[in-house]
């Protein structure tokens, strides 16, 4: 049984805008500076909105959190 089978989806992490933009720069492998460049951004933001995606996500890494996510498919939306 797979973690996304026992968690249900009332409690999959609500992602803001920003958390999901940044999201979808690191499933197109793009690099902390790389994303801060094309959100016109800090890259210290970058690092903050990942450290909280993984918080979130209750992982340790931002492939995780990928991974996660589209299990969870809430990068449809």
């Amino acid at each position: 049984m797979s973690k996304k089978d026992n968690i249900g989806l009332q409690n999959v992490p609500k992602l803001t805008r920003r958390e999901k933009e940044i999201l979808m720069e690191a499933i197109k492998g793009s690099t902390t500076v790389q994303i801060a460049e094309t959100l016109f951004i800090s890259h210290h933001t970058v690092e903050s909105h990942r450290k909280n995606l993984i918080e979130k996500f209750e992982v340790k890494s931002i492939a995780s959190v990928i991974k996660l996510a589209l299990e969870y498919g809430i990068l449809r939306d």
